[in-house]
């Protein structure tokens, strides 16, 4: 899959996505990297430490979080982005589920759209993405955890953001799905998703896991936020054996080390 202008291996070889939030209330790292030289010392950093794409997002997803007007995140968004493309040579993804703020990252310059509503969210997304020709990756969320049959239903619901995605013309060589950690589950639902990634991986695309010191892992250790790398790269280590083509974290150094490690051993 070419992501910017570098092909990524859909199989076979894990890919860490660095993570870089320019908000004010993001539930780890709020207000650290939403000022711009910030911002861009922050991506030096993960570039070096080995990070294959950077995804930036403008507004926090955390439980709880306020919906940003789609002008403020483009205002927060799209000069990073510029940046960015111009001072590395690093394929950028935009984290949003807006379809104007993903047209407006889209003419800055983005490389993925990663959107945790599965194009479900607004109904322009898909059409914006097709006609962009990027790939997009498309995470399974819902408003509730009021599921019949858990892990079926995550299937069936990630099969509906396809449909959306092809009925709109994005090509099937250009989706990624992500199991949606943290995102419309309870505690023993995400751990359960994360034990089935199997069955996700079976619907025949490419992975990305994204449990970087979320509730999952703070919950499991009863450790605060700051203390859950050695549970994230215990999912790193675990999304590399089930095959996940992209882990996003926030420690790039430490899971670009594990994911190596790891595949290591598989392929000794």
């Amino acid at each position: 899959m070419k992501i910017g202008n570098r092909e990524f291996r859909t199989e076979g070889h894990t890919y860490v996505m660095g993570i870089l939030n320019v908000t004010p209330d993001s539930f780890s790292d709020g207000g650290k990297w939403n000022d711009r030289d910030r911002a861009l010392r922050h991506v030096e950093e993960m570039v070096a430490e080995g990070a294959d794409i950077i995804d930036i997002g403008g507004e926090s997803t955390r439980p709880g979080y306020a919906v940003v007007e789609e002008e403020e995140e483009i205002y927060r968004v799209v000069p990073v982005i510029e940046a960015v493309k111009k001072a590395f040579d690093v394929p950028v993804s935009l984290d949003t589920y807006k379809s104007k703020v993903a047209a407006a990252g889209i003419a800055a310059g983005v490389d993925l759209v990663n959107d945790i509503w599965g194009l479900k969210y607004d109904a322009d997304m898909a059409k914006v993405i097709a006609g962009s020709g990027l790939p997009c990756c498309l995470m399974h969320n819902r408003k509730n955890a009021d599921y019949r049959s858990f892990v079926d239903d995550v299937a069936s619901e990630l099969k509906a953001c396809i449909r959306l995605a092809e009925e709109a013309g994005i090509a099937e060589n250009r989706i990624i799905l992500d199991p949606g950690i943290g995102f419309g589950k309870t505690y023993e639902q995400n751990l359960k998703i994360l034990r089935h990634l199997d069955t996700i991986g079976e619907l025949g695309y490419p992975l990305l896991l994204g449990c970087s010191r979320k509730s999952v892992i703070g919950l499991t250790l009863n450790m605060p936020v700051e203390q859950r790398l050695e549970g994230t790269l215990a999912t790193t280590v675990f999304g590399v054996m089930k095959g996940c083509m992209f882990v996003r974290v926030h420690d790039v150094k430490e899971n670009v080390r594990a994911v190596k490690m790891t595949e290591g051993i598989l392929n000794a």
